[in-house]
């Protein structure tokens, strides 16, 4: 799904880091990077590392992240599994915001907003 919607891929050559260290994704083939660390679930440890990590997707990226978030493990902040995602109307922008299992905050975030209130009003 990530590699679908957000374009983010694994780097070729970072594979090995991956079982010990950090997982090394990209979405432009490695101009910029993303690491991401295996943590602690909440309540295992204090808080440390980023609290909030916001993806910018079109409109199109974003319907279809609202439409497999189903399929995918995603949590609220108490760490309960989420089964639907609920749009965020912030009238020039829509926004999603969930957790990953380890507790910290994600949101995706379009300012393709024509196209995600038409579908909106289409349902």
């Amino acid at each position: 799904m990530v590699s679908q919607v957000l374009g983010f891929e694994i780097l070729p050559g970072y594979e090995s880091w991956a079982a010990g260290g950090p997982l090394m994704i990209s979405s432009d083939g490695g101009a910029t990077k993303l690491a991401l660390f295996k943590g602690e679930p909440p309540g295992q440890r204090p808080i440390v590392g980023f609290r909030w990590l916001a993806f910018r997707v079109d409109g199109v990226g974003f319907l279809a992240f609202l439409e497999q978030a189903a399929s995918a493990p995603l949590y609220n902040e108490d760490g309960q599994v989420v089964h639907e995602l609920q749009a965020v109307d912030h009238d020039l922008a829509w926004s999603v915001y969930f957790c990953d299992p380890y507790g910290n905050r994600l949101e995706v975030t379009t300012y393709d907003y024509a196209a995600v209130a038409a579908h909106t009003k289409s349902r």
